[in-house]
């Protein structure tokens, strides 16, 4: 299996003689280079992963590691289940997701990385749970999309954008929700690039899920409602920016949903003076 410029390949063996430039020393988890790894692991007392955590733990420090050192490729064992101490199903989980973790969030040197198993039961095992899980992940698993969208009060109105990408049409300022990012910093980013205005006060309003609110995709749209003070100017992938009041709202055409989005904004602004 690849991802990105990662293969990931699962093996039944013994770890000393994979073909990677180091392995992870089953005993205690250390990170070994390949031309030591022979005569560094030998027999001995089994220093077993007892928990989750450090499971997670050891399967991130040594990919850490063999980043830090430039290796390209690495082997690695079922951690934890030295001795049956930990579920060898709950081990192909957790190294599955921090394998995904660290080659989609780390520019890693890592071109190769194995799994590999000392009994046929962590064999089928991983095949399963591990392999199985970063498939459904990378392949199966088709969720929505991300997004946040502001409505910036500001004096005279609030802020709306002309979008100069299909779908065309009047917008909320908004956009896509970046990885690693947070709805609330995403929330504060696409308000700066698209109006130039520092939002202030941000509180959630709603989410948005109707499968069909965006013609290109389903989207997830979380609406969040802010003050800025300035003179707005619209980005370089804006055709126009307005401050508009809300009774002129029904004279535009917008993009999405957003007219109905305003609309539910005024009525919520209606039940707070009524």
């Amino acid at each position: 299996m690849l991802i990105k410029n990662t293969e990931i390949e699962i093996i039944l063996g013994d770890i000393t003689k994979a073909a990677a430039d180091a392995i992870v020393d089953p005993a205690d988890n250390r990170l070994i280079m390949a031309d030591e790894a022979a005569s560094s692991v030998k027999k001995k007392e089994a220093a077993c992963l007892i928990d989750e955590n450090s499971v997670r733990w050891a399967c991130r420090s040594a990919l850490e590691r063999a980043n830090e050192l430039k290796i390209r490729s690495i082997a690695l064992p079922a951690l934890g289940c030295c001795g049956g101490s930990f579920p060898v199903i709950a081990s192909a989980k957790i190294m599955a997701q921090e394998i995904l973790r660290h080659v989609r969030e780390t520019e890693t040197s890592l071109k190769k990385i194995i799994l590999c198993l000392s009994s046929q039961e962590e064999y089928d095992a991983f095949r399963k749970n591990a392999l199985g899980y970063l498939d459904y992940i990378l392949n199966k698993l088709k969720s929505p999309f991300l997004t946040v969208d502001a409505i910036i009060e500001i004096e005279g109105g609030i802020v709306i954008i002309k979008r100069s990408n299909p779908p065309f049409g009047w917008a909320l300022p908004g956009g896509f929700v970046d990885y690693g990012e947070s709805l609330e910093e995403a929330v504060v980013r696409e308000s700066k690039e698209e109006t130039n205005l520092d939002i202030t006060g941000i509180r959630q309003f709603h989410t948005y899920s109707d499968p069909v609110r965006d013609p290109r995709f389903h989207t997830v749209g979380t609406v969040f409602i802010a003050q800025a003070k300035g003179t707005p100017a619209a980005g370089d992938d804006a055709a126009g920016l307005e401050v508009v009041k809300l009774s002129q709202i029904e004279t535009r055409e917008f993009a999405f949903d957003h007219k109905r989005i305003i609309q539910d904004y005024i009525k919520f602004k209606e039940s707070k003076t009524g």
